[in-house]
């Protein structure tokens, strides 16, 4: 990026961890994992599997804060109380298919669960937000899966990249 940080805010979502009953060890693994960006971590939070309540956090992180990027974790399975993926298509202007279908491909060459992930990736304004698993060595390589291209993508939605960069 041309000098310039940009902001990142990372929500965990989790009836467990909201109520203190379970530590989150994902976010955490997250911000670790985006240090070397040099990014600005703008919030992290934790909430419960709440459709309204994510959508609400989802908003403020892209529309308030003016993030760059958002990082869900947790919710994107089959329990019905999974409705992260359902929060983010309330908030989203435009899908970003690829990023989930990279993310899946790659966690299936590790596990064939890996096909019954919900987690979908899309646009809101100029803020990207992406669903990652909430177990932390999910997280962690769904991110690694992606992270080689998100850099390009937050300067193509900044204004700072066209869309034929090869790097």
């Amino acid at each position: 990026m041309q000098n310039a940080k940009f902001k990142i805010a990372i929500l965990t979502v989790s009836d467990k961890g909201s109520t203190g009953q379970r530590t989150d060890t994902s976010g955490p693994a997250l911000k670790e994992l985006l240090a070397p960006l040099d990014a600005e971590v703008a919030a992290y939070e934790i909430v419960p599997d709440e459709r309204s309540l994510i959508a609400d956090k989802l908003k403020y992180f892209a529309d308030t804060l003016g993030c760059d990027l958002v990082l869900t974790t947790g919710g994107t399975g089959f329990s019905p109380r999974d409705v992260t993926p359902e929060a983010t298509l309330d908030v989203l202007d435009r899908l970003a298919p690829g990023i989930s279908e990279a993310i899946r491909a790659k966690s299936m060459q590790i596990t064939p669960k890996a096909m019954l992930s919900r987690a979908v990736a899309g646009i809101r304004k100029k803020t990207l937000i992406i669903n990652l698993p909430g177990s932390e060595k999910g997280a962690r390589e769904s991110l690694e899966a992606v992270l080689p291209a998100l850099v390009h993508g937050i300067e193509i939605l900044r204004g700072d990249a066209g869309e034929c960069g090869r790097n």
